[in-house]
This record gives structure tokens, C-alpha cells and sequence, in this order.
């Protein structure tokens, strides 16, 4: 078994702009912590016990996020619950992040770079430049400047360690109603917006019980 802070501690001095190379990092500490439940279940156990990261933990209509780790030097540790309905919106980053599955299965799209992408954008325009299956024990990368949307099952749960963000905002489009956003960092958000988001202890306990549920912790 290894803390959270091991694992966190390999990951320090990465050049997150470098895809390759935030590939190669992250790819076997991932593996191995998805295996290592017991650093899991303590990890989910802490973060509900500590303010700070308590109070990163963001729930959304179609997604939960528990913060794990959160490094002095920019980037987190967290998990990604997907909810029953999870649907297609595409979107880019604020920072570039590394993700394995540890259950379920989603279709990932890529629409190619952000070039052109902005708050003038044709949702029905966007065309795929490539669709693949991303399932349990697969890994990616993905970089800030792409595009791209995620299509889930039900109990499709990720391990995601993002980079240092380097951007204010990012934007996000829903395909079947045509509405485009933008949506920003916590530096910029209103109180209004960050208490919207802001996980409950009722549904951190949620998605407690399916973690247990999928014996991931």
C-alpha cells in the first residue's frame, strides 16, 4: 500500500504541456493506484474529513468529482463518478489531464483543437475526427487544447490526474440543445456559482456507496 502523497510525489516537476512525456508519468502510477484500494478508500476517507479538499468536490448534473490530492505545485489527484445521464457535450480544458477507467465504459469523441472553438460556435457543426470506446483499464492523455466529448454508461468511474490549469475559462456546448458557454475557474466564479456546484456531505455519501457498491475502495 502507498499514501496519496507518494504516489502525488511522482508527479511533481512534469512538464504538463509536454503530452508525451504526461503520458509515460502517469500511465503506471495510475495502474498501480487503481489496484491499491486501500490507499483509495483512505484517500476518499481523508478528503471527506478535510476542509480544503472537502470543498473542492464538485457535483454537476451529469458528473461527480472527488478531489483526492491537491498539489502545492498546481496539479490534483480526483475521481469522476458519471451519472445515469451523462450526455454529449463538447468541450475543451483548462489544463491537460491524464485518465484511466476503473469501471464502465464510455464513447470518447475528439473534434480536434480548439482553433475556432468560442462562444460563436455551430454545435451541429462540430465533426468528429475520431470516436473510440474507452473501457475499464484503458488509459489516455488528453492536452488542454483539444476538444472533445465523453458519452457514458451507468457506473462508469475514472481516475483523472489534471495538470496546472492555464487558462481562465473553457467552453462547453450541448449537442442536442445547441447552447454554448463558457465556464470558469474558482478564481473567477461568483459565490453563487461555486455553492451551485459545491458537493454535499449527503452526495459525497452517494457516491461513497457506489464506490463500495463497484468494490473500488
Amino acid at each position: 500500500m502507498s499514501s496519496m502523497q507518494t504516489y502525488a510525489g511522482r508527479l511533481r516537476g512534469l512538464d504538463w504541456n509536454d503530452t508525451a512525456t504526461v503520458e509515460t508519468a502517469t500511465a503506471d502510477l495510475l495502474a498501480h493506484l487503481a489496484e491499491d484500494r486501500a490507499a483509495l478508500r483512505a484517500a476518499v476517507e481523508n478528503t471527506f474529513a478535510n476542509p480544503h479538499l472537502r470543498g473542492l468536490c464538485e457535483h454537476y448534473d451529469i458528473l461527480d468529482k472527488i478531489v483526492l490530492h491537491d498539489d502545492e505545485t498546481g496539479f490534483r489527484i480526483r475521481l469522476h463518478l458519471f451519472g445515469a445521464n451523462h450526455y454529449d457535450r463538447p468541450h475543451n480544458h483548462r489544463w491537460t489531464y491524464s485518465a484511466r477507467l476503473i469501471s464502465g465504459r464510455y464513447t470518447h469523441t475528439l473534434y480536434g483543437t480548439e482553433d475556432g472553438f468560442d462562444e460563436t460556435t455551430q454545435v451541429s457543426e462540430l465533426q468528429a475526427k475520431m470516436v473510440r470506446s474507452e473501457r475499464s483499464g484503458y488509459h489516455y492523455t488528453l492536452h488542454h487544447s483539444m476538444v472533445h466529448a465523453a458519452v457514458a454508461d451507468p457506473d462508469t468511474v475514472s481516475l483523472i490526474v489534471r495538470g496546472p490549469a492555464v487558462k481562465d475559462r473553457f467552453l462547453v456546448t450541448d449537442r442536442t440543445t445547441g447552447h454554448v458557454w463558457w465556464q470558469y475557474g474558482a478564481a473567477t466564479e461568483s459565490p453563487e456559482e461555486a455553492t451551485a456546484k459545491r458537493m454535499t456531505d449527503h452526495q459525497f455519501a452517494h457516491c461513497t456507496r457506489i464506490l463500495d457498491r463497484l468494490d473500488l475502495i
